[in-house]
């Protein structure tokens, strides 16, 4: 398995129809979601498979696959949350073809891996990275852990500002 950031498209000399199948190490930064951290689980690189086939007009029509697995803070509790995402998506490029046949990761025939890796990745993540999915957070008010605290936690309600006022009127008795 090569290990690479970049595919020179035109080194592979494709005539239109033809295909290619390549397996691939890539690198990838620690990136930021919702604000916190998240890097790969195991090391800085991931395998990923590239499906190239050429179109005419020296166009491509790419694909890639691959499994994920993060290493992060779950975004309930903020223990350490190890989600695996499934790469599988799509790309066009063909000269000439507008904003919809332009992919942004290929220049002058030059497949940009590592930042298409990287963008499959953080569009495959849910809405919410969670330690598991019935993972119950943190107690708003005291912060301690609602799967450790057990189902008599809970705090007293505070009386309703709106009533402040009352509290300071002093009524006389007769």
């Amino acid at each position: 398995m090569a290990r690479t950031d970049a595919i020179d498209l035109g080194s592979l000399r494709l005539t239109a129809g033809e295909g290619r199948r390549l397996d691939a190490e890539v690198a990838v930064e620690p990136f930021r979601y919702g604000g916190d951290p998240y890097r790969l689980a195991e090391g800085e690189r991931i395998a990923v498979r590239v499906d190239i086939s050429c179109m005419t007009a020296r166009g491509y029509a790419l694909r890639l696959r691959g499994r994920a697995g993060l290493r992060g803070p779950c975004m309930r509790c903020l223990r350490d949350a190890a989600p695996t995402v499934e790469l599988d998506v799509r790309e066009v490029d063909q000269p000439g073809g507008g904003d919809e046949l332009s992919s942004p990761y290929v220049a002058a025939e030059e497949l940009d891996l590592r930042a298409w890796t990287r963008d499959a990745i953080a569009l495959a993540l849910p809405g919410q990275i969670t330690c598991r999915p019935d993972c119950p957070g943190l107690c708003p008010e005291c912060g301690v852990l609602l799967d450790q605290a057990g189902p008599e936690h809970g705090h007293a309600r505070p009386p309703d500002p709106r009533w402040e006022k009352l509290r300071e009127l002093k009524l006389e008795q007769s």
